[in-house]
Parts: C-alpha cells; sequence; structure tokens
C-alpha cells in the first residue's frame, strides 16, 4: 500500500520537480521532504494543502491515492462533501437514527422512488 510521501514523490517525478524545488515552492524544509522518503514518514496534516497546490492534486487523490477525472461520472464508491451541507446532515440525522428508524427511512425513499 502506497503512503501519503510515496504518492508526494511519485508526482515530483511525473512533473520533473527536484525536491529542493518542492521545498522551495511550498515552504517546507528540505530535511523534512527527506525524512519523508528515507524514514517513510509522512507530511504533517496542516502541509497537506500546500503540498495539494503545488503539485496541482486534490487533497482526496493525496489522501486516498484515487484520481476522480471528469465531473459526470465517479470511478470510486465515496462520496465526499461538507457537514454542513445539506446532504451533510441528512447523513449525520441517519448516523443518529437507529436501525428500525433506518429501515423505515429507506422504506419511504423507496416509495418516493416509486412515485415519480
Amino acid at each position: 500500500m502506497k503512503t501519503i510521501s510515496d504518492r508526494i514523490f511519485e508526482k515530483l517525478k511525473e512533473k520533473g520537480m527536484s525536491q529542493k524545488e518542492f521545498s522551495r515552492k511550498t515552504g517546507i524544509a528540505e530535511s523534512s521532504i527527506s525524512d519523508w522518503k528515507k524514514k517513510h514518514t509522512n507530511p504533517v496534516s496542516d502541509k497537506i494543502l500546500i503540498i495539494c497546490e503545488v503539485l496541482d492534486i486534490s487533497p482526496y487523490e493525496l489522501l486516498s491515492g484515487v484520481e476522480h477525472i471528469g465531473t459526470r461520472s465517479r470511478d470510486n464508491q465515496t462520496y465526499v462533501f461538507a457537514k454542513d451541507t445539506e446532504l451533510g446532515m441528512v447523513v449525520e440525522t441517519y448516523q443518529q437514527l437507529d436501525y428500525e428508524q433506518q429501515k423505515r427511512l429507506f422504506g419511504y425513499m423507496d416509495a418516493l422512488k416509486m412515485n415519480n
């Protein structure tokens, strides 16, 4: 299984970017970047966004290794959305329901689909 740092070094190689240039663009010390490779460690979480910006990849792609191309279909079986959106609130409410309530909710959703 590839680590986050493995994916970073793959992207650096793809882009032909040296560790020194990557360090300069991200503001991350060269010694830290070198440690990722030598010690098989990963960057700290507060550096993920700048790393993604410099490598031109999404945080999702960096963290999961799954690349999402296009906007019409999803290759993976994972959705990512903010908790403060309507969908996020629906999921949070669903998780608070007990098993029987969840089954009833699925019954309601099936009935709604049939009426469309």
